[in-house]
């Protein structure tokens, strides 16, 4: 699978993709509200090639070849597809996830059948909330202290609450 903008090109991971992926997945304000922490180079270089078997992730790289950022796309009952993005803190504030994440969504209700997709993001996270609004997603809920990630120092589960949100095939505009 590939798909060329004007300016980037989604794909799926090459096990080479490891030092471009450890560029981003080593910094802390870009891993900052994912279920992980940051990443050696060692750790990256062999995530690079777990992706590269996993078809739920999509590099993005500028036309370069350069990887800035990753889309997942998972496909759930009823057609129902869950997503999420993580990019180079490098290549924010360019509108490289908005127009990639916009071209997935619209080649998984083009091309493959999905009525819904969701994504899930911390309250915190006001970049990507900012990102799924702008793109016509509707906020669907506030799931109170329904996750967690890492324990504190004494063991116990650091509760994170989730904003939740979601759009319709028939609901996306496209434009």
């Amino acid at each position: 699978m590939k798909i060329e903008t004007d300016r980037l090109i989604i794909r799926y991971f090459a096990e080479t993709d490891g030092p471009d992926l450890y560029e981003y997945l080593s910094k802390e304000d870009v891993v900052k509200y994912e279920p992980y922490r940051t990443y050696s180079y060692e750790e990256a270089v062999t995530e690079a090639g777990r992706r590269a078997r996993d078809k739920s992730f999509y590099a993005v790289s500028l036309k370069t070849g350069k990887v800035i950022g990753n889309l997942y796309f998972s496909k759930g009952e009823f057609d129902t597809w869950e997503m999420g993005y993580v990019f180079n803190n490098d290549f924010w504030g360019k509108g490289y996830a908005f127009e990639s994440v916009k071209e997935m969504i619209s080649h998984l209700f083009e091309n493959y059948g999905a009525r819904r997709i969701i994504a899930m993001c911390n309250p915190l996270n006001e970049r990507s909330w900012k990102l799924l609004e702008r793109l016509g997603f509707r906020h669907e809920g506030t799931l109170l202290k329904n996750v967690y990630f890492f324990l504190d120092e004494a063991g116990n589960p650091m509760w994170q609450d989730t904003y939740e949100y979601g759009i319709l095939k028939e609901e996306w505009g496209n434009d």
